[in-house]
């Protein structure tokens, strides 16, 4: 088919949930994509901060091609290696104490899974009714209802009220806000350390340990949700490792599987407790081809020493990035941790995005004035390089657009391809 072909039948045959971009793509390999028609994409989207090892990585295929010709799916009613192996790995990277699994199939579930596994152990710790969850302003945890209502975004809301109760919306960032928001009623504290559909804002370290030592006073649990910022991105396996802590509950996708689904939450073993046989469950969850694509990530992150590379090559995005802005005008903050990287503009962010897409680079607006680059966590200087020199041309694109629309003489609108309304929140 060619993408005219796949547009129109999209159109006709999927739910029109998505503002979709017309461009379907053939192959990918490395820090590259091809689309339909042949034309070459230099991707720092990977899938929103999902294909840490690139495209069709030969360790991460060779590791899916064995296990799918092995077994791809038994039941939870039965044992599986693949998925007590993956737990004993998810216990290694995160650092949590008597770490234990729990394996799903993405990030939403992946923090449902969280919120139940949170209410469910305070009211058994404390041996009291406690429910209520605080959560930060301008957060993201995911689409299903518990997820949702724990997303304080207005517009992700919208027609699916009434919202599931029990959450407590506070300032990110403000360690007194939280405790003043603190009840008899409250079982846990759920925060992103760094906020990706929010803006890229990172929590600070003042922050993240304020609320380890503060759940630990008020006998809370702390539950973070790292299922964007997780597995290197922001230059240690997690952002919460930055601070020196560990959360009670920490829920995980997105780069877990490099691109096949899968999620987890790894908890202390005390709190993972609180879920017995039949209180929770999943069909999918944990089988063994999701488990063995998910191994293979976590040991090539480790055996390629990607963490310390998305520390270096994020701060070389960065600097780039600033050096970049003493130039454009049109940028105005460069903000992030790693390879998780946001630009704000003092243009749309849409138009800048379709200005790079028509020229070969990838990635996403995720608010209406903010970009998002979250490369590949193989991405090199090479590449970081191609992409300023792409980002720097589509911001002077469309600040000439810009000025020959403010113009009554001016000439027609700049280069840059189709408009495109910001799309995110994907989980």
């Amino acid at each position: 088919m060619t993408t005219h072909e796949v547009v129109e039948l999209s159109a006709r045959v999927l739910m029109p949930n998505y503002r979709r971009l017309p461009v379907a793509f053939r192959e990918g390999r490395g820090m590259r994509l091809w689309d339909l028609e042949g034309k070459e994409y230099l991707d720092f989207l990977a899938g929103i901060a999902v294909d840490v090892l690139g495209h069709c990585h030969p360790r991460h295929v060779a590791a899916i091609q064995a296990q799918a010709a092995r077994l791809v799916h038994v039941s939870n009613i039965f044992q599986i290696p693949e998925q007590a192996e993956l737990g004993r790995l998810l216990g290694e990277v995160t650092g949590i104490p008597d770490a234990q699994a729990l394996l799903c199939n993405s990030g939403a579930e992946a923090c449902e899974g969280a919120i139940k596994l949170a209410r469910r152990a305070a009211r058994r710790l404390r041996g009291e009714d406690v429910f209520e969850i605080i959560v930060a302003s301008h957060s993201f945890h995911g689409r299903t209802m518990g997820a949702l209502s724990a997303t304080m975004n207005p517009k992700y809301h919208e027609g699916f009220e009434p919202l599931v109760p029990g959450f407590v919306e506070v300032p990110f960032n403000d360690l007194a806000a939280v405790e003043r928001a603190i009840t008899a009623r409250t079982a846990a504290v759920m925060m992103e350390p760094v906020q990706g559909e929010g803006g890229i804002h990172p929590a600070s370290d003042a922050f993240l340990a304020g609320l380890r030592r503060l759940c630990d006073e008020r006998r809370l649990l702390l539950v973070l949700d790292e299922i964007q910022c997780g597995f290197g991105r922001t230059g240690r396996w997690f952002a919460y490792q930055h601070a020196g802590i560990t959360p009670d509950i920490v829920a995980l996708a997105k780069g877990l599987g490099g691109g096949f689904p899968i999620g987890a939450v790894v908890a202390r073993q005390a709190v993972a407790a609180a879920l017995e046989p039949g209180s929770h469950g999943t069909t999918f969850g944990g089988n063994p081809l999701a488990c063995a694509a998910a191994i293979a990530v976590i040991q090539t992150i480790e055996d390629e020493r990607l963490v310390g590379r998305a520390e270096e090559m994020g701060g070389y995005l960065m600097g780039r990035l600033r050096a970049l802005a003493a130039t454009a005008p049109a940028i105005t903050d460069v903000r992030g941790r790693g390879l998780m990287v946001a630009v704000e503009l003092a243009v749309p962010s849409d138009q800048v995005v379709a200005a790079c897409l028509s020229r070969g680079l990838l990635l996403n607006g995720v608010r209406p004035t903010t970009v998002r680059m979250v490369p590949p966590l193989i991405v090199g200087r090479p590449e970081i390089d191609e992409a300023i020199d792409i980002f720097g041309q589509a911001l002077a694109a469309v600040a000439a657009q810009g000025t020959a629309a403010a113009t009554p003489a001016g000439g027609g609108a700049a280069p840059g391809g189709p408009p495109t309304a910001t799309q995110s929140g994907t989980r």
